[in-house]
């Protein structure tokens, strides 16, 4: 099968079991009374969303590994081999990919026993931090371990080249899974905002991919593009469902795998630039608040809060957080080709 046609066709089937999904799952969903609790501390306005479905992100889960998986057999049988003609070492692509999808489960499977948490055992605060950090990072290292086991301990520095990392591989994979996981979950707080984002993201994968031929990530990136925007069809404001920490945790989860599977997880700084900026923005809230005894820098935090708080509608901040990140990926991929590929 052609490279063209494979992306076409996840893209295009994991849209259309992500939005047909919605049928099925929302309905699913309200008569299990799995709605959305908003918390007290957050925008009053954001009341009129208490009791929204949540843990939506089932279908984009659902949509990208059935797709990823139903395109590949497709190839497989039709006689081709979307891995034969990726780089030197197609194997290592194969464990990066399948690496990468259970992480990005198991990750999405700390976020529904949060959400479940939330919404069944009617505790709004979920999970205690103690409780998701421990899983996350055995999930981390248990990634980092099959990554390591496979030889895959470097990362590809723009205009230096391939760098060993050593002993830092574990710290650093560490830091960088656990941040972004978090900080996309961070991303999930309006309507649309953190499938909008990640499909931006997804698709700046597929490029990335493409130009170092390895067709097969591509092929994911292609998928979870697909998936995000079948979902936003569910999600975009006025949201009739919500991903929840189920589907925030899964697609941070992704972003690291395809990072990862370039071999330059650096450009999550990049494809992830509003992940970042909503990270960063709510460490240094809680480290100014601390440092002032009570002072704050935004209005509330995450800074999508922050603006919302300023008068901006939630259209207006999807679109604007969409254009910064669309920008953050330009950036990054130059840096990627003139620094990476070149």
């Amino acid at each position: 099968m052609k490279i063209y046609v494979a992306l076409a066709f996840a893209a295009i089937l994991s849209f259309a079991i992500a939005f047909l999904l919605g049928f099925a799952v929302i309905p699913m969903l309200r008569k299990l009374k799995f709605g959305q609790t908003i918390l007290d501390i957050g925008p009053a306005w954001h009341k009129s969303k208490q009791g929204t479905p949540t843990m939506g992100g089932i279908m984009f889960i659902v949509s990208t590994i059935a797709s990823v998986i139903v395109v590949l057999l497709t190839d497989y049988l039709m006689g081709g081999n979307l891995f034969a003609s990726e780089h030197i070492f197609p194997d290592q692509l194969k464990v990066k990919l399948v690496a990468g999808l259970i992480l990005a489960v198991g990750i999405g499977l700390v976020g529904f026993a949060d959400d479940y948490i939330k919404v069944v055992k009617k505790r709004n605060l979920g999970l205690t931090e103690i409780q998701k950090t421990i899983p996350q990072i055995i999930l981390s290292i248990a990634y980092l371990m099959a990554l390591y086991m496979n030889g895959l301990t470097f990362m590809k520095i723009p205009f230096i080249g391939a760098v060993d990392l050593k002993w830092f591989f574990w710290i650093f994979g560490i830091c960088v899974i656990y941040g972004t996981v978090n900080a996309t979950n961070f991303t999930d707080g309006v309507d649309g905002l953190c499938a909008s984002v990640t499909s931006i993201g997804a698709l700046a994968f597929v490029i990335a991919a493409l130009m170092t031929k390895f067709f097969g990530i591509s092929i994911l990136a292609a998928a979870l593009f697909g998936g995000c925007c079948g979902y936003l069809i569910w999600n975009y404001y006025p949201a009739k469902v919500m991903m929840g920490d189920t589907g925030s945790n899964f697609l941070g989860g992704v972003m690291v795998a395809l990072a990862y599977a370039i071999d330059c997880p650096w450009i999550l700084l990049f494809f992830g630039l509003i992940y970042v900026i909503e990270g960063m923005s709510d460490v240094l809230q809680i480290g100014y608040f601390k440092a002032t005894h009570g002072k704050r820098i935004f209005k509330m935090a995450p800074i999508h809060h922050h603006f919302e708080m300023s008068g901006w509608k939630e259209r207006k901040i999807v679109t604007v957080f969409s254009v910064v990140n669309l920008i953050g990926c330009a950036v990054g991929m130059a840096i990627y080709y003139f620094g990476v590929i070149k």
